[in-house]
């Protein structure tokens, strides 16, 4: 930003106001033009007055204290007045006198003499009085149209009523002591770095311009939702210390044609006075779709205010320094021309944050609520794997909840232990389990978690439990010793074995299957599918990628599925996946054979205990072991 006191644009001229200003003053001068200047009321002197009454010239009287008004007699008016009135009086059947300070005893005497109609009134400000009575209907017409337009405004969102619907609602964020900064922006040390060029180039722009450089037109941010891609662009805005724009994609859609693009011209031509400046569209995906794509077609509103953000990027000179940042999760849908060089030059990937990125995100937001001694946030960091930082922020605020909810005065472990199984799980079921169903439950989940403790691949076991969350009615966690990002057929293969565990063991122990293994068939069916179709683990098919199962993403997923392969082929690919869970479920039913005493003592364990941590279990079977041992050396013996 360059050094020198920038200049403020002058201010905009609100031709709203100024039109209903007009408006009132027209209506006040015309009134007050009727009362006084259109009535043509003389004024005369008191003597006159007795005079115009004596000669019978007057036919009514009006006194309003110290004030008298009167009617001149419509007969013989002509000649008499013409007769009183000097040259430059002017012919009226109204005039208007003062009453003398002293009692005149002979004007009442004359009234009566002369029967003229006398009206008398208590002293007041009748002409303030009859001013304001003559504006009261038009105030409350004026009120009415005010009050139509605001709602008018609130109905449409805003931007100054019928009069400015095209106005943008961009919402401007100046420089504030409460502003964002990359301080508050936990993890996301990749996504920081590539903005903070920007930050530089709003700041210093000379340094880039003697070498030849320009400021990017815009930067496209893509992430899962609550990765915090709202965030880090205000913290940008706060690092560059510059105006904020920010506005959602779809704030730009209304009911009228053409707004969009007007709101889109309102918002540019705003932020290029206040230059340098930053302007951020949320869910921009909800107006860059490519263009010409959906069961509609044609030229829709949605395409005109895209051509209108289009053209007003590539628009941008030099001399306005002004960047849009943009963001979305769905990067796939986003017309070719938003996101070539020359309008989002850059797109910027934010992923879930890893263990140390969550742990400085749980550091960030428990820095304000107290915490317990026994507190290991790096444990809780490695126990929320696929968390988002929105999702971390939810169990902070989930553990507090708890914490405030049972009476502590700090939050603690198993508080954070509960929030998490509340999120992930859902809240525990008022309804209770009969024996038969919990005995059921806990030999499905000991399968589960016997199976992960003896494949060699597995992730390690963490905890089981049988009590009904949501919809599940139990539930065998796992928890990863490090962030894995590339997975090798063996550790898939023995996921699968883990989830069709509970399936096995109900076949085991019961010979028949359950209706409580529904959700483990579909995510194991979906893992053998991907690993068939997109990972080349079939050794009938070889190294091919398949895009079964992806959907079109304009004309939904129950209207088309993309298949670019032959029926023979589908027909190899059913095969394969069939024979890959078959395999699985082999394993794991010869996995609990072989450790039918093991499965026996944890089920049982379960039913009295209802949750199991890790060690419990390791406690429990390494007793069950050295038991074994016990008899067989008794045996033996």
């Amino acid at each position: 930003m360059p050094t020198g006191k920038k200049t403020q644009p002058p201010k905009e001229i609100n031709w709203q106001s100024l039109l209903w200003l007009v408006l009132i003053i027209f209506v006040i001068s015309n009134t007050i033009q009727f009362l006084f200047y259109n009535d043509h009321t003389d004024e005369i002197s008191y003597s006159k007055f007795k005079q115009d009454l004596a000669q019978g010239l007057v036919s009514e009287v009006v006194i309003d204290g110290e004030r008298l008004t009167g009617t001149y007699e419509k007969t013989g008016d002509s000649e008499g007045r013409k007769e009183t009135q000097g040259k430059n009086e002017k012919n009226s059947r109204k005039f208007i006198t003062v009453l003398p300070p002293f009692d005149d005893p002979k004007l009442i005497e004359l009234l009566g003499d002369e029967k003229i109609s006398v009206v008398a009134r208590p002293q007041q400000n009748s002409t303030l009085w009859t001013v304001l009575i003559t504006l009261l209907p038009w105030l409350l017409i004026i009120g009415f149209f005010v009050y139509i337009n605001k709602k008018m405004r609130q109905n449409m969102g805003g931007g100054g009523g019928p009069l400015g619907i095209g106005k943008s609602k961009a919402k401007l964020y100046r420089k504030s002591k409460e502003e964002t900064t990359f301080n508050e922006v936990a993890g996301l040390e990749n996504a920081k770095k590539e903005l903070q060029e920007i930050i530089e180039f709003l700041k210093t722009p000379e340094k880039f311009h003697s070498l030849g450089g320009e400021l990017p037109k815009g930067i496209m941010l893509v992430g899962p939702p609550g990765i915090g891609k709202t965030l880090l662009a205000k913290a940008t805005a706060g690092e560059a210390e510059v105006p904020f724009y920010s506005i959602s994609g779809s704030e730009f859609i209304e009911m009228f044609v053409g707004v969009g693009a007007s709101r889109v011209r309102n918002m540019f031509k705003n932020a290029k006075k206040n230059a340098p400046s930053i302007i951020f569209i949320d869910e921009i995906d909800s107006i860059g779709r490519i263009r010409g794509s959906g069961l509609g077609g044609g030229h829709d509103e949605r395409e005109q205010t895209l051509n209108q953000i289009l053209s007003e990027m590539d628009g941008f000179s030099t001399d306005d320094p002004v960047v849009v940042i943009a963001a979305t999760n769905r990067p796939d849908v986003l017309d070719p021309a938003l996101v070539r060089p020359g309008r989002f030059d850059r797109q910027i990937s934010l992923d879930l944050p890893q263990k140390k990125a969550r742990f400085e995100i749980l550091k960030l937001h428990t820095s304000k609520i107290p915490l317990a001694g026994n507190i290991d946030l790096e444990k809780i960091a490695a126990a929320t794997v696929g968390f988002s930082g929105a999702d971390l922020r939810n169990l902070v605020n989930e553990a507090a909840l708890l914490a405030a909810r049972k009476g502590k005065k700090k939050v603690d472990e198993l508080d954070f232990d509960q929030g998490r199984d509340k999120i992930l799980l859902g809240l525990e079921r008022e309804d209770h389990l009969s024996d038969k169903e919990k005995r059921i439950v806990a030999y499905h989940e000991s399968g589960h978690a016997l199976v992960a403790l003896l494949s060699p691949n597995a992730d390690p076991l963490k905890k089981v439990t049988i009590i009904p969350r949501g919809r599940s009615l139990g539930a065998t966690e796992q928890l990863p010793v490090e962030d894995r990002h590339n997975f090798g057929r063996q550790y898939l293969f023995d996921r699968l074995c883990i989830m069709l565990g509970g399936h096995a063991a109900e076949k085991v122990i019961y010979d028949e299957a359950t209706s409580g293994a529904g959700d483990d068939l579909k995510k194991a069916t979906e893992l053998a599918r991907r690993m068939i179709c997109q990972w080349g683990m079939s050794e009938r098919l070889g190294p091919v990628f398949f895009s079964r199962g992806e959907p079109h993403p304009f004309l939904g997923r129950e209207l088309s599925e993309e298949k670019n392969f032959s029926d023979e082929t589908a027909r190899i690919i059913d095969e394969e996946i069939l024979s890959l869970l078959r395999q699985a479920q082999k394993k794991a039913q010869e996995i609990l054979g072989e450790n039918r005493q093991k499965l026996d003592s944890l089920a049982e364990k379960l039913i009295e205990c209802e949750s199991l941590t890790d060690r419990e279990i390791d406690d429990l079977l390494q007793r069950d072991h050295e038991q074994g041992n016990e008899n067989k050396s008794m045996e033996n013996s």
